[in-house]
């Protein structure tokens, strides 16, 4: 089968023409790094079928992080199999930034592959100034130029009809003489008019300069946090409580009295009956717990956090961000772009965790990976905190989210302190902020609601089926025994709290739902959220880690969480 490799800069839009070729919808931002790994789909032309291949972007074929180094494998072995020209390159281009994307276009045609080139943004380019002659360019370096704009589908019927004329370039050039080369290329075919900065621009320039970036930044993060707050009450409020409420709970209710109120089947599927009713949060049956935690307690927060998330992603704010938190980043071991994988580590650990292939050393992956697994819980965990703890009002809620903070900075002082290497500078291209195109926003936020979907709920269901069998057996007791110096000795709580923790590592939202029959006072809500933040990923996050950071790294990440905990844990006990 022939394959087609999308190759270009980061942060060009090479997934959003994947998407437009194969049909199949991928994660795209803007911002470098968003394809963090390779993701393959399918088309056809002219009956014949195509592997379509989105490489991880790349400024070089000279790798400087494990992104570059995928993308940079992934071309080389292709070029081992390609000895009857089976696969080609579709070279994406930022129109609006040619000069820097000519270089990874000169490295390619030194590769030897035959090349279509695709000049991305074009729609940009006539509100910029800038000016391509594109049959000029396509003369130059003798392989087919085609410009699109992948948000609006403008281009790609051209560019699909022309895969067919893909060669190799017989453009030659001295490897010290590329940027020369490039240089003389742009003169050629590129003209700039003067224009007056848009107010996009003043934006982008006000959001990034200290003086009033950070006061931007603190703005911008509040109004999110509101606005995930406001619409994830509003769902719980308005829409998810009253169905549950309303017409689930009759109908469990029936279901009860037909397995006769009460023994182990009766307790698996509707669980505990709390005061003759079912408590959707307290049962813990698989059709009431296991159904009401992810559907009406954790996905409004999802559906709210992933549509700001996009937003934030969309407009392009976020590598400002990670500009604007350089400094103090580098204090921690990390530069700024790390903000990335943290942010998405909010929504879920599992990409936040697979984001930190956009830091360019191991041990900065390092510690981005294990301050994220500490003291970054996730929305679906963030949900039930509130719902524990939030009772108690902004005081029980600063101390949970200040404590996994001061967590965050101490132990990124200490991480950068202790382990040896460098933090190397930030390169990151920032984007032009660009309104967001809804309808690819509301897709990206579909796509990842149904990701959470598909993943958490049988989690759940299964951290409460297990929740169940322990207890039935009295493993749950005999645990608590055993750990009973740890657990009521060092974090001051109830051994009853175990069985808590031993389901934080399938479901953390889970576990901290099983905290609210304990009875607990609001300290000890405090300490217990904090440590199941703290003590270990969840099984999802446990396995990427694993394959991020080896097994060795890994069992040194998972010793410090241990130890953190227990320090973090036996300080509040003692001073709360």
């Amino acid at each position: 089968m022939r394959k087609i490799l999308l190759m270009g800069n980061p942060n060009v839009g090479k997934s959003v023409i994947f998407s437009r070729l194969t049909g199949v919808h991928v994660i795209a931002s803007n911002y470098p790094g968003t394809t963090v790994e390779f993701t393959k789909g399918y088309m056809r032309i002219e009956e014949k079928k195509f592997e379509v291949i989105d490489v991880p972007g790349t400024y070089t074929l000279e790798p400087t992080s494990r992104a570059e180094e995928v993308a940079v494998k992934m071309l080389n072995d292709a070029l081992k199999e390609n000895d009857d020209n089976n696969t080609i390159v579709i070279n994406i281009v930022d129109a609006t930034n040619l000069e820097r994307n000519l270089s990874l276009t000169l490295h390619l045609i030194k590769k030897r592959i035959p090349l279509v080139i695709c000049l991305n943004f074009w729609d940009e380019t006539k509100h910029t100034g800038v000016h391509i002659d594109k049959e000029k360019l396509e003369q130059i370096l003798e392989v087919p130029v085609v410009p699109t704009c992948g948000i609006t589908g403008e281009g790609i019927k051209e560019l699909v009809s022309r895969l067919n004329e893909a060669k190799l370039s017989q453009f030659k050039y001295k490897d010290e003489e590329r940027w020369t080369k490039i240089g003389k290329i742009v003169d050629e075919v590129q003209k700039l008019t003067h224009r007056h900065h848009t107010i996009l621009e003043r934006i982008g320039d006000a959001s990034i300069h200290p003086l009033t970036g950070i006061p931007f930044a603190i703005i911008v993060l509040f109004l999110a946090f509101k606005i995930v707050r406001f619409i994830g009450e509003s769902l719980i409020g308005y829409i998810f409580e009253p169905l549950f409420e309303n017409l689930w709970a009759p109908l469990m209710m029936k279901l009860s009295a037909l397995l006769g109120s009460s023994g182990f089947i009766h307790d698996v599927l509707i669980g505990k009956l709390i005061e003759g009713g079912i408590d959707f949060v307290e049962s813990m049956g698989l059709l009431t717990t296991g159904l009401f935690v992810p559907i009406a307690m954790v996905l409004p927060y999802i559906v709210a956090f992933y549509l700001i998330l996009s937003f934030l992603e969309d407009s392009g704010y976020l590598p400002r961000l990670g500009v604007l938190l350089d400094n103090f980043m580098h204090k921690l071991g990390i530069h700024g772009l790390a903000i990335i994988p943290m942010l998405l580590g909010i929504g879920c650990n599992v990409p936040g965790a697979l984001a930190t292939r956009v830091l360019e050393t191991k041990r900065e992956r390092f510690i981005a990976a294990t301050l994220m697994a500490i003291a970054i819980p996730c929305m679906a965990q963030i949900a039930m905190v509130f719902g524990l703890v939030g009772k108690y009002g902004a005081h029980g809620l600063a101390l949970v989210f200040g404590t996994l903070f001061i967590v965050w900075i101490v132990l990124g002082l200490l991480l950068n302190l202790l382990l040896k290497g460098e933090s190397p500078e930030i390169f990151v291209e920032i984007p032009p902020y660009r309104f967001p195109y809804f309808p690819a926003l509301l897709k990206k936020l579909w796509m990842r609601v149904l990701w959470f979907i598909k993943g958490a709920v049988p989690f759940v269901l299964l951290g409460v089926l297990i929740v169940n069998i322990l207890y039935a057996l009295h493993i749950i007791e005999f645990i608590g025994k055993l750990a009973a110096p740890v657990v009521t000795g060092i974090l001051g709580l109830p051994k009853e709290a175990i069985g808590a923790l031993v389901v934080g590592f399938l479901r953390k939202d889970v576990a901290v739902g099983m905290l609210v029959p304990l009875g607990l006072t609001m300290h000890q809500m405090v300490i217990a959220s904090v440590v199941l933040t703290m003590y270990f990923p969840c099984v999802a996050t446990f396995a990427i880690l694993v394959k991020e950071l080896g097994i060795k790294d890994m069992i040194k990440s998972a010793l410090i969480m241990i130890v953190a905990t227990l320090i973090v844990g036996g300080i509040l006990n003692l001073i709360l």
